[in-house]
């Protein structure tokens, strides 16, 4: 990691957003002893994108004489090796010049043509055929990987595939579903917004005074409902209730919220009442004896009745009388001696 190089990548200008990240992480990539050739996986993990698109930008930094593209070849296993990328702040850069190479995609018209020079050889000191020992390539027409030297005609002359051109995968359902809600929900507001000016008195196709006009009104009707706490057919009943005593409409929105606010508190006191009523009356239903069956009402006044003691006349009617003998606690004569008739 070197400061100075992310110091310079982050002073440059004129660039896309993206295209700047994949040079910030470039230089924070460089060694200022060995250079910077990070892998392409490795770059593409850091930027958060895929190589296609990793290597549109880099190409579009190449094409703006920030860096070039050096090729690199295990001269054992010929398999390709890390990019080297040369910044244009190193002694000695050179912008890329001419067309992309067919089998890599980049570099300049030399390295096309001897790609040797990438790593210092020198080709006059080579046979025609050999490859170079240090890069593998060669003068000679066949490919050290033996497939055929011409580029893919789908990706033209580079070897990378072309970047996708939705770079962004997801789902659409849920943001799509997001928005129908709001616009629904902002539909319905929009039908009680007009009920509300219908029940204060404004035509319907009249032209409203400014403070009701555009979004700020509706935002503090609204407050009515989120931070008062009123529902929406409380608010048309208020309104309905200020034209009694004002026939005129309000000017405003602010006019009302004097009414909202008593009626919000009107309502509150009104649900406290409502809550204490009933937990008096839950209360009371705890409190109240439990109620005696018919045989308890039976044996109770049969008691009375069979016992010597004052009878009133009236404390037995003719249920309890009835109970009395169907259960067989007292007899008709009984109830005749002591004046039940």
């Amino acid at each position: 990691m070197s400061h100075e190089a992310t110091n310079w990548a982050i002073k440059q200008r004129g660039l896309k957003p993206t295209t700047k990240i994949v040079l910030w992480h470039l230089c924070d990539r460089f060694n200022p002893d060995y250079g910077c050739f990070p892998s392409q996986d490795r770059l593409a993990h850091d930027c958060e994108i895929s190589r296609s698109t990793l290597n549109d930008h880099i190409g579009q930094l190449e094409a703006a004489s920030l860096l070039r593209r050096v090729p690199r070849i295990d001269p054992v296993s010929k398999r390709q090796l890390p990019t080297r990328y040369i910044l244009c702040f190193e002694p000695g850069f050179t912008p890329a010049d001419g067309a992309p190479c067919p089998e890599i995609g980049h570099g300049d018209s030399t390295l096309r043509e001897n790609p040797c020079f990438a790593d210092g050889c020198d080709p006059n000191a080579l046979p025609e055929t050999d490859p170079c020992p240090n890069s593998g390539h060669g003068i000679d027409t066949e490919p050290v990987s033996g497939f055929c030297p011409d580029p893919c005609p789908e990706n033209a002359e580079s070897r990378v595939r072309n970047p996708d051109t939705n770079l962004v995968r997801e789902p659409l359902s849920k943001p799509v579903k997001e928005e129908e809600d709001a616009q629904a929900r902002e539909a319905d507001f929009d039908r009680f917004f007009a009920e509300l000016l219908t029940a204060l008195g404004f035509a319907a196709n009249a032209t409203l005074p400014a403070w009701w006009q555009g979004w700020p009104a509706r935002t503090h009707v609204r407050r009515w409902i989120d931070d008062i706490g009123l529902s929406r057919k409380r608010i048309i009943e208020v309104a309905v209730e200020t034209r009694a005593d004002h026939p005129n409409p309000p000017d405003g929105p602010k006019a009302l919220d004097r009414f909202m606010e008593r009626a919000a508190q009107r309502d509150a006191q009104t649900a406290i009442a409502t809550a204490k009523g009933q937990k008096a009356k839950r209360r009371r239903k705890r409190e109240e004896a439990p109620r005696l069956s018919d045989d308890e009402k039976a044996a109770f006044y049969a008691k009375m009745v069979n016992a010597d003691g004052f009878l009133p006349v009236s404390a037995i009617n003719n249920s309890i009388r009835d109970l009395m003998l169907v259960r067989g606690l007292v007899t008709p004569e009984r109830l005749r001696m002591r004046g039940v008739r």
